[in-house]
C-alpha cells in the first residue's frame, strides 16, 4: 500500500508538469486556430501524453520492465483515450454549457480524468511483467532440490 501512495505522488507530480504543458500548449494552440478549441484541446492532449509518458516510464514506473512501444500503444490507448474523451466531453459542457473560461475548465477536465489514469497505468500499462518463476505453485529448482 506503501508503494503506491509513492508511486500516486510521482504520478501527480508528473501530471502537475504535464497540466502545465497541457495548459501552456491550449494557450498556444487555442490562439493559432482560433475558434476551434477542440482541435486545440486534441493537439495540447497529443503533446502532453507523449510528455508524461516519458516521465512516467522514466520517473514514476521506473523500476518496472517491459516492451517501451508496447507500453505507449497501451497508454495511448488507456490514458489517451480517457484523456481525449474526458476533456472533450467536459470541455464541450464547461465552455459551451457552463460558459467557463477555456483553460478553467481544461484544468476540471485534467482533474477528473487523473484517478482513472492513475489505475489504468498502475495495473495494466506499467504492471511488472511477472516472471515464469513468480507462479502461485513454486518449481522446484533441478540443481538445489533433493532427488526423489
Amino acid at each position: 500500500m506503501k508503494m503506491i501512495f509513492y508511486r500516486w505522488i510521482k504520478f501527480n507530480l508528473v501530471g502537475a508538469v504535464g497540466v502545465v504543458v497541457q495548459l501552456s500548449a491550449l494557450a498556444l494552440f487555442n490562439h493559432w486556430f482560433r475558434g476551434h478549441y477542440l482541435f486545440a484541446t486534441i493537439a495540447a492532449l497529443e503533446l502532453t501524453l507523449l510528455h508524461n509518458f516519458a516521465w512516467h516510464l522514466r520517473y514514476t514506473w521506473r523500476d518496472t520492465q517491459g516492451s517501451t512501444l508496447t507500453r505507449l500503444l497501451r497508454f495511448h490507448l488507456s490514458n489517451g483515450l480517457v484523456s481525449l474523451a474526458g476533456n472533450l466531453l467536459l470541455m464541450r459542457l464547461l465552455v459551451s454549457q457552463a460558459h467557463l473560461p477555456v483553460l478553467a475548465a481544461n484544468a476540471i477536465a485534467i482533474a477528473c480524468c487523473s484517478l482513472v489514469n492513475f489505475f489504468l497505468s498502475h495495473h495494466w500499462i506499467f504492471a511488472a511483467q511477472q516472471k515464469l518463476t513468480d507462479c502461485a505453485y513454486p518449481v522446484p529448482d533441478p540443481v538445489t532440490s533433493p532427488r526423489a
